[in-house]
Formats: C-alpha cells, structure tokens, sequence
C-alpha cells in the first residue's frame, strides 16, 4: 500500500495566476505549475529561505521542498524560454490559518499582513 501523500501547507493563494507572453494572447501550449510548487519559489526566491526553513514552513521534509523547486523552475524555464503560458493551480496543499508553529516569520503573509486583509483580497 503506498505510502499517504502529505499536504503542503501553503501560506496563501497567489493574486495572479495566469503568466505569458504579451505579444500573442492565450497560448494552447501552456505549462501548469501546482500552488505549492509556486509556495516553495516564493519562500526560497522571494523570501530568502534556506529550503530546511521551507521545509519547516510547509511542513514536508527538505528533500521533497528540493523536488517540488527543482520541477518548479524547470516550468518557469520552460514558459520564460519557449514562450508558454504559465498557469498556477492545483496541487496538494492545506491553506495555514496564520496561526501555527512555524507561523510568523518572515515567510507567512497571512501573519505580516493579517488574516483579514488576505481573507479581503479574494
């Protein structure tokens, strides 16, 4: 029996999910990013995190936030080089309600930002 999957937690939503090349529309040829895999970009490249630090942020080991990055810029690539749409949906992933252990520092927005202002943006 295999193993149950573990969720990610994710801090929130991201505001724009919809990424591409200006000069065309909508491209058919599109890559999907999970919103974990976007989470794992955000807290290592925005934030600055060490991914041990993401890993404690999402609640998942380091070694599967190095796959969940890896596959994330390999898309990001992949839509920056040849021109795709990037879409940011799905995945496995609970949404934190800003007030657990790992929560607070520099990486939950819910926290900097207060549960009501995201909770407003939507």
């Amino acid at each position: 029996m295999p193993r149950p999957k573990k969720w990610r937690k994710v801090c929130c939503l991201p505001e724009v999910n919809r990424f591409g090349p200006l000069n065309g529309g909508f491209n058919e040829d599109c890559v999907i990013m999970s919103v974990d895999e976007y989470e794992t970009v955000r807290l290592i490249d925005l934030e600055g995190m060490k991914q041990e630090e993401c890993s404690e942020q999402m609640n998942i080991a380091r070694t599967t936030v190095q796959g969940i990055y890896d596959a994330a810029r390999k898309k990001i690539a992949d839509s920056l080089v040849n021109g795709k749409t990037l879409i940011i949906e799905g995945g496995e992933y609970m949404l934190c309600d800003g007030r657990g252990g790992h929560c607070g520092g520099m990486g939950c927005r819910r926290h900097q930002f207060g549960q009501n202002m995201i909770e407003e943006d939507k």
